[in-house]
Order: structure tokens, then C-alpha cells, then sequence
């Protein structure tokens, strides 16, 4: 557990015109996230409930609108990418490609990144250099949580939280990262 001060950057409110800190303990080294992919406009109830214990919420792309970007950022911490149907607003606000850290775990996360031993050419030249931990891809709209023994790295694609594509279920996942450990993974799945 760490005291957060005022004077920390990162850890400010928006509450109106006005920019409020935030003070209090958090422990850092226990952290709850969600990620999901392929919104394509929808952020419901359903995903809200599911992602509600989570300190942060992890998109893999494909939002379908500004407006549900920002609806997710207002509800939860967001990290995110933008996908192929985001165009205009969103690829000026959100990158192609995140690389970050969180607790000690390494995080390479992109819209069309494929999957083990079918890994797209940038997917697999970022993913040699960047030696992620988790690699986070979206796009296929197919729930897939998969260890790559070549990069030693946990490949997880969240498939279609959306109502819109190819999936025949809705699909998010959770989990915690604990001092530098994935732990206690838990998939949400709902009828379309």
C-alpha cells in the first residue's frame, strides 16, 4: 500500500471545468483489469456489470464511436487502440499500437495482431522487440487466451463484446495481476 500525494500527475479527476487529485491508499502491486475488443458501439449494462469490479479497462479496438470511447474512459481507466472501423476522431486520439506496463507485466496490445505461430509481420516484429508479457489483440471476434512458448508471452484476445459481427456470443474477459502475476482470469459471456 502507497499513499498517493496531490502533487502525482497521473492521479487527477475531472469533475466539470475543474481538476480535482485524488488522494488515498492504493496497492499497487494488486490491480483487477478488463479487456474487451470489437465494441462496435455498444457499451451496455451487460459489460458494465461484468467490468465493474476492474480498476482498468483494456480495449482492443474497434469502439464503432468516439462516444463509446469516451463512455468507457468516464466508467473505468482506459487503455486502448483504435481498430479498423474507427477512423477520423479516434486514430487521432488512440494509437495503432500500446505498449505499456503494469505491475511489472509488459503489455503489446494492437487491433489486427493475430495470434501464436500466426502472428501478423508488424504484430511479430513489435512483439521481438518489445518482449511483452501479454500480447492483446482483437479484431477476429473469437475469444482466444493462448500461451506462446516461442515468445513466452500470454496471447488474449477478448473476441466480440459488441452485437454487431461474425461471433454467435458476446465475450469479455477479466483478471487480476498480482506483483507481477496473471491470476484468476474469468470470461463473461452473453447471448447477442
Amino acid at each position: 500500500m502507497r499513499l498517493l500525494f496531490h502533487d502525482n500527475p497521473f492521479f487527477y479527476t475531472f469533475a466539470g471545468a475543474y481538476l480535482y487529485p485524488i488522494v488515498g491508499y492504493v496497492n499497487l502491486c494488486d490491480m483487477k483489469i478488463g479487456v474487451i475488443s470489437d465494441t462496435h458501439g455498444v457499451f451496455d449494462d451487460r459489460l458494465m456489470r461484468f467490468l465493474e469490479p476492474c480498476d482498468e479497462v483494456w480495449h482492443a479496438g474497434d469502439f464503432g464511436s468516439i462516444e463509446v470511447a469516451d463512455r468507457i474512459a468516464a466508467f473505468k481507466p482506459l487503455r486502448a487502440v483504435y481498430g479498423n472501423i474507427d477512423g477520423g476522431v479516434m486514430r487521432r486520439i488512440y494509437h495503432e499500437t500500446n505498449f505499456f506496463e503494469v505491475d511489472g507485466v509488459r503489455v503489446l496490445m494492437m487491433h489486427i495482431g493475430g495470434y501464436p505461430r500466426n502472428y501478423s509481420p508488424k504484430a511479430r516484429q513489435l512483439i521481438h522487440s518489445a518482449r511483452p508479457n501479454i500480447f492483446v489483440a482483437g479484431h477476429s471476434h473469437i475469444l482466444k487466451v493462448i500461451y506462446d512458448p516461442v515468445y513466452d508471452l500470454l496471447h488474449i484476445n477478448p473476441g466480440g463484446a459488441g452485437i454487431y459481427g461474425i461471433h454467435q456470443k458476446r465475450t469479455a474477459i477479466r483478471f487480476d495481476i498480482e506483483c507481477g502475476q496473471i491470476k484468476n482470469m474469468e470470461i463473461g459471456e452473453w447471448d447477442k
